[in-house]
C-alpha cells in the first residue's frame, strides 16, 4: 500500500482557490427525525453476498452517526456483525424477528 495521505472525505476538499469572490460552503448536517416518525422497512437479503443470509433496513433518515449508533445497539441485541452505510443497516444472519422486535421497542414503525 503507498503512503499517501489519505483524507477521510475521499479527498475532495478544497484547498486553494484563485477566485476573489469564492465563498467555501460547508454541507449542512442533516436531522435526525425522531423515531415516531421513521418507516424502517426490514427484509431478509441473499442475492451478492454468496449465499449468506443479511437482515437489510432501510429507510433511515438522519445523519450518519446516528444511523451508526442504532445500527450498533441492533448488532449487540442480535450478538452478530453488520453494517451501516448511507441509510441502510446490514445485520449479518436471519435476525429478523430480533431486529424487529427492538426497533419496535425504540419507537420505531417498522413495515
Amino acid at each position: 500500500m503507498s503512503k499517501k495521505k489519505r483524507f477521510k472525505n475521499g479527498g475532495g476538499g478544497m484547498v486553494y482557490s484563485t477566485n476573489d469572490d469564492f465563498g467555501y460552503e460547508e454541507e449542512e448536517e442533516i436531522e435526525t427525525l425522531p423515531p415516531e416518525e421513521q418507516y424502517l422497512k426490514v427484509r431478509l437479503e441473499t442475492k451478492h453476498r454468496g449465499g449468506k443470509t443479511v437482515t437489510l433496513i432501510e429507510g433511515f433518515e438522519g445523519n450518519d452517526a446516528d444511523g451508526k449508533a442504532l445500527c450498533k445497539m441492533l448488532k449487540q441485541k442480535c450478538g452478530t456483525g453488520g453494517s451501516y452505510k448511507e441509510g441502510e443497516m446490514l445485520v449479518q444472519g436471519n435476525e429478523l424477528k430480533k431486529v424487529k422486535e427492538a426497533l419496535i421497542k425504540e419507537g420505531y414503525n417498522v413495515k
